[in-house]
């Protein structure tokens, strides 16, 4: 064989590598754009979260700047899609005041929602002995004097889509809700134990992906 029929050969191959690789690529694509095109026609929307109640079991102050927390809150989550379900892979539930986290992390155990499935959660939450900084210490007790605390019940979790067979990615999701606590009177509350106190909320919260 001269050296003329391996360089024929030779270009022959690398004309033949270079198809399948531009058909791969092609294949690729066409995969890609049929995902975002369904993707874009089910309009996927977040789920969305409610906090229904919060119930307290101990919210106290003491020196020097250390608060000692409990409570049940009871959250609802709905997904409002059609033909898109959501899997809840990871969710942490805790409540902050002032930017400052004031009780440990309450894992929600991992679970799938179906099509305008509706879920409600009841962890609780709770710290005992947490530092607070002396700024939100002082602002800690001057809410008390006036009645209304304002907490933030946040869940900060990972979530995934699924539209047919098709399962997304995780996505970053993260879930903020005020939570109006009026200490100052026993008659905003319900009486559910010696020194718990169950506070209607109902207050709608942010979702953010």
């Amino acid at each position: 064989m001269s050296s003329k029929d391996c360089g024929s050969h030779g270009h022959r191959r690398r004309k033949l590598f270079r198809r399948i690789f531009a058909g791969i690529l092609i294949f690729l694509l066409v995969v890609l754009i049929i995902i975002l095109l369904v993707w874009a026609i089910l309009r996927p929307s977040k789920p969305k979260f409610i906090l229904q109640d919060a119930t307290v079991y101990a919210f106290n102050v003491s020196s020097p700047n250390l608060l000692t927390s409990n409570f049940q809150v009871t959250l609802s989550s709905r997904n409002p899609n059609d033909k898109i379900g959501i899997y809840y892979d990871k969710l942490d539930v805790y409540a902050t005041y002032r930017n400052q986290q004031i009780t440990l992390r309450t894992s929600i155990p991992t679970s799938y929602q179906g099509h305008n499935e509706i879920d409600v959660w009841s962890p609780f939450v709770y710290g005992t002995a947490v530092p607070v900084s002396p700024y939100n210490s002082i602002a800690l007790g001057q809410d008390q004097a006036i009645g209304t605390v304002l907490l933030l019940i946040k869940i900060d979790g990972r979530v995934r889509f699924k539209v047919g067979s098709f399962i997304t990615g995780k996505y970053h999701l993260n879930v903020r809700c005020p939570a109006y606590i009026q200490f100052g009177s026993r008659t905003s509350g319900i009486i559910v134990g010696e020194n718990a106190i169950k506070y209607q909320l109902v207050t709608r919260c942010s979702v953010s992906l």
